[in-house]
C-alpha cells in the first residue's frame, strides 16, 4: 500500500511535512511483505503498533492501558541494496523527558546486519527534530551501494501508528536476516525494562542480548505499572517463549505486594512451561536506589525466597541474578542517570549478567 493511501485515512494534523527530498526515493509501509515486525502485537492487522491485545491491556491498570502503545521491543527487518535507508513515521503520542535523550525515547534506530554471522553494527539514529510533535521524516545514506540487511528499532517510550521506510525507487526489497529458529524471549519489569534510560533503543539491555545471541525478544516493561497483576501473568503464561526474564522489583508498591505476587507469578508462568528457562533479578541498582537500603534487602530476600522454592521443589532450569552485584567495578557511579535508570553502561552491565544465566540455561536446555 503506498502511503498516499494511508495518509488519507489519517487525522490531518497528523500528517508529517515531508523533509526528503530524494527525487529517486519510494515509500514502503512496514506492515507489508517483505518487512516483517518482531516484538509486536499482530502488527499486520492492528491500526496502531502496540506490544499485547487491547482486551489484554485495558484490563490490567491504567498505566498498561496507555503504555502498551509504546513501541518498546519494536524492530524490522528487510535488505536493499538502496544507497540510502528513509523513515517516515506517524506518531500519535511523543515522549519528551528530562533525564533521557530523544534518540532513545521517540525516535528509531538503524543496524546493518550480517547473515553470514549473525552480527548487528549500529550504523546511525535517524534523529527527530527537538519539537517533534506527530512524528518525522528522517535520512540515512551510505558511502556506496550494495545489498545490505537491516534492522531498525522502534522508540522506547513513543507510540507509532504507521511506519514506511523509503529507499531509491530502482533498488531490491528483500527479507532481513532472520533470527534464530526460536521463539522469542520474554522480559516482564519497570521503566528499566522498558528501557528509561538508554540514549538509543538498540542499547536497552533486551536489544543487546537479541543482538549478542541472535534470538527474537518480547518487552514488556512498563515504567511504573510492572505489579505482577493476575491479568497480564495469564497473558504472559500464554505466549511461545524460549525464556522468561522477571524484572518487576521496581514498580512492586511494597515488599508485601511483591511477596505476595512474585512467586505466584513464576507458579502460574512455570506451569504452562515447565522446562522453559526462568530467570529472576532484583533491583540492579541496589546501592543508589534513592537511600532505601532496608527496603532493597527485603525486596531481594523475597526474590531470592521464590527461586529457592523454585528449587526446593526441583525446578533445575530456574536462575537469579543479584542485582547488587551488577553495577560493580571503577565505573558504578556512571551506570544510571538518577539514581534508578542506566545509561547505556548501565545496560551493557545488565546485558552482560542476563546473558551468563541465559548462555548456561542454553547448554542445559533445548536451544541448540
Amino acid at each position: 500500500m503506498s502511503t498516499d493511501q494511508r495518509i488519507e485515512h489519517l487525522d490531518p494534523n497528523m500528517i508529517v511535512t515531508p523533509k526528503i527530498k530524494e527525487p529517486d526515493v519510494q515509500f514502503y509501509d512496514v506492515r507489508e511483505a517483505p518487512f516483517h515486525v518482531y516484538g509486536l502485537y499482530n502488527y499486520r492487522e492492528e491500526p496502531d503498533f502496540k506490544r499485547m491485545p487491547d482486551e489484554v491491556a485495558k484490563n490490567v491498570n491504567t498505566g498498561v492501558a496507555s503504555m502498551y502503545l509504546q513501541t518498546a521491543g519494536g524492530r524490522v527487518r528487510f535488505s536493499s541494496d538502496s544507497q540510502y535507508v528513509a523513515i517516515r513515521a506517524i506518531m500519535p503520542y511523543v515522549s519528551h523527558y528530562d533525564h533521557m535523550p530523544m534518540t532513545g525515547s521517540s525516535a528509531f534506530d538503524l543496524y546493518v546486519d550480517e547473515p553470514e554471522t549473525g552480527i548487528s553494527r549500529f550504523h546511525r539514529s535517524f534523529r527527530p527534530d527537538f519539537d517533534i510533535q506527530h512524528g518525522y521524516e528522517a535520512i540515512n545514506r551510505f558511502p556506496d551501494r550494495k545489498l545490505r540487511y537491516f534492522t531498525i528499532h522502534f522508540p522506547t517510550y513513543s507510540n507509532v501508528r504507521t511506519l514506511w521506510i523509503g529507499l531509491q525507487n530502482d533498488a531490491t526489497v528483500g527479507a532481513g536476516m532472520p533470527y534464530r529458529e526460536l521463539p522469542p524471549i520474554v522480559y516482564y519489569g519497570s521503566s528499566i525494562t522498558q528501557g528509561g534510560c538508554a540514549s538509543r533503543p538498540g542499547n536497552t539491555y533486551q536489544s543487546v542480548l537479541s543482538q549478542r545471541l541472535n534470538i527474537d525478544h518480547i518487552n514488556l516493561g512498563f515504567s511504573g505499572n510492572a505489579k505482577g497483576e493476575d491479568t497480564i501473568v495469564d497473558y504472559m503464561s500464554s505466549l511461545t517463549m524460549s525464556a522468561f526474564v522477571s524484572d518487576y522489583d521496581h514498580n512492586a508498591p511494597s515488599v508485601e505486594h511483591l511477596r505476595n505476587t512474585h512467586c505466584r507469578m513464576y507458579q502460574k508462568i512455570r506451569k504452562k512451561h515447565p522446562d522453559m528457562p526462568y530467570i529472576m533479578l532484583s533491583r540492579p541498582d541496589f546501592d543508589s536506589a534513592f537511600g532505601y537500603y532496608d527496603d532493597n534487602i527485603l525486596r531481594r530476600a523475597v526474590v531470592f525466597d521464590t527461586y529457592r522454592f523454585a528449587r526446593d521443589s526441583g525446578d533445575r532450569n530456574v536462575y537469579y541474578i543479584d542485582g547488587q552485584s551488577i553495577f560493580r567495578g571503577k565505573y558504578t557511579n556512571m551506570c544510571t542517570v538518577d539514581g534508578s535508570h542506566p545509561t547505556d553502561l548501565g545496560f551493557a552491565l545488565m546485558a552482560d549478567a542476563i546473558e551468563a544465566e541465559l548462555q548456561r540455561a542454553m547448554t542445559q536446555h533445548l536451544f541448540d
